[in-house]
C-alpha cells in the first residue's frame, strides 16, 4: 500500500489581520529565534565527533528540518494571502470576520467569528469559512434560519446576532 493521498481542494486565501499578525509572529519566532538557537547546538554537537550516536546532533538535525518545512509553508502562504481589514457595507448580513450568535431549538446560545482556514480555532470559537456550517451561515441575516447536516442528524439554529469588529 502507498502513501498516495489525493490532493485537497484548495482552501480559501482570506485572513483577518489578528491572524496574519500571529502567522507572522511565528514566523518570526521559527526564523529569528528558534532557528539560530537549534543551529549552534547541531553547531556544537557536530564538534564531538561521531555524529552517528550524537543524540543532540540527530536531534537538532531534525528539528532544522521541521522548522525550514514551517517556515517555507508560512512563506508561500502569507504571500497567497489576502488580509480582510473593512467592514462590509451590509453589517446585516454574515460575512468573512463576523462574530455570530446561533440560537438553537433549546434556547441554548453560541456564538463563533468566521476567519479563515489558518486561524480557526473551535476552542476559541473561530470557525473556518470553509467548514459546511460557516458555508451555510454566509450570505445570511438576522433571524435566518440554517440548517446544517451533523454526525448527529440535522441541526437547525437560528441566527440572533451579528456583529462585527
Amino acid at each position: 500500500m502507498g502513501r498516495y493521498r489525493p490532493p485537497r481542494p484548495p482552501s480559501s486565501k482570506y485572513i483577518t489581520p489578528e491572524g496574519e499578525k500571529v502567522l507572522r509572529d511565528e514566523l518570526h519566532q521559527l526564523w529569528k529565534i528558534e532557528r539560530p538557537q537549534v543551529t549552534e547546538v547541531v553547531h556544537e554537537a557536530a564538534k564531538n565527533g561521531d555524529r552517528s550516536e550524537n543524540g543532540d546532533y540527530i536531534y537538532g538535525k531534525k528539528r532544522l528540518r521541521e522548522i525550514d518545512s514551517r517556515v517555507r509553508f508560512l512563506t508561500k502562504r502569507l504571500e497567497s494571502f489576502t488580509v480582510v481589514y473593512d467592514k462590509p457595507k451590509d453589517l446585516n448580513k454574515v460575512f468573512f470576520g463576523a462574530w455570530v450568535t446561533l440560537e438553537d431549538d433549546d434556547g441554548k446560545e453560541k456564538e463563533y467569528r468566521i476567519v479563515g482556514p489558518d486561524e480557526f480555532n473551535l476552542r476559541e470559537n473561530k470557525l473556518s469559512m470553509d467548514s459546511p456550517l460557516a458555508q451555510a451561515l454566509l450570505k445570511k441575516s438576522l433571524d435566518d434560519e440554517v440548517v446544517v447536516q451533523t454526525p448527529e442528524g440535522e441541526k437547525v439554529w437560528t441566527i440572533a446576532a451579528i456583529r462585527y469588529e
